[in-house]
């Protein structure tokens, strides 16, 4: 059910389902809360949330000067306190990935588990495969819907991009049909050149169960970067899985059963602990 609340002036808009431990799944730039339901929608046992932010789905955008992967871990953490939400299994999907990072490193008594999926940005803000957004922003910007899809499909930028990834280059274009493009060229160009604002030794101080999720095929989401997470985060787990551009049925079968058998393991560990030694004791 798609609810709203309000926050330093705007109206974030926000997915709430289901009963049980708390998952709050972050979608990717350009996208809406419909997108990590379509990994998490299934989650029986789980109270499913995704906040649609700004300038993504229903929610305002606010102020372009303060869209930044900062600011939307800020809300998330508005919307937990709104909710009353204790503590989250938090995780998300490439921009998702980020906020659910920086959020599970600035609020570690609020996170129970981090899932990093397909993420493009590790420890440093313009990271190489996200200038191509800032390419698109431009085109957007100075051609308007119709001419900057044409002239951007034909670019050389884009050319390179669909060769590496096709998919990556399908949902690319595809921030052309967003239903505003003044705010689809605040948000592509800002992000572009934006970062987590955490650090490696950040990443190497996290104490909480994380799974990392990438494939190959991925200019935009490398394999690399989740790699160089996995190994920088202690007792992380990096699982790689069929990239979009080979199956998109394999993939989101994987994806969605990987963070299932995660948030489980996590939820029977905990479970273990608190369990006290005296109830396995014969009477």
């Amino acid at each position: 059910m798609m609810r709203t609340f309000d926050h330093q002036g705007l109206t974030l808009s926000y997915r709430d389902e289901g009963e049980g431990p708390a998952l709050i799944f972050q979608h990717g730039l350009g996208a809406s809360a419909d997108q990590p339901f379509d990994v998490m929608g299934s989650y029986d046992g789980f109270r499913r949330i995704a906040l649609e932010c700004r300038g993504h789905g229903a929610s305002d955008l606010g102020d372009p000067s303060e869209l930044s992967i900062a600011t939307f871990a800020d809300d998330l953490l508005a919307l937990m306190d709104h909710l009353s939400i204790a503590s989250a299994h938090v995780g998300g999907i490439s921009m998702g990935a980020a906020i659910a990072t920086r959020f599970a490193v600035l609020n570690p008594l609020r996170s129970r588990s981090l899932c990093v999926a397909r993420p493009a940005w590790f420890d440093r803000a313009a990271p190489d495969n996200m200038a191509i957004f800032a390419v698109a922003a431009a085109f957007l910007d100075a051609h308007g819907v119709e001419g900057g899809r044409e002239r951007f499909a034909a670019s050389e930028p884009y050319a390179a991009l669909k060769a590496a990834s096709p998919d990556n280059a399908t949902s690319l274009l595809g921030q052309f049909d967003r239903s505003d493009p003044f705010s689809t060229v605040a948000l592509l160009s800002r992000l572009a050149v934006d970062g987590p604002g955490i650090s490696f030794a950040d990443y190497q101080a996290l104490r909480l169960p994380v799974q990392v999720i990438g494939h190959e095929l991925d200019a935009i989401h490398p394999l690399s970067m989740a790699r160089a997470i996995a190994d920088a985060t202690p007792g992380s787990e990096l699982v790689e899985i069929t990239p979009k551009s080979t199956s998109k049925e394999r993939y989101a079968s994987e994806f969605s059963s990987a963070v299932q058998r995660f948030l489980h393991s996590v939820e029977s560990a905990e479970s273990a602990v608190a369990t006290p030694a005296s109830a396995f004791a014969n009477d």
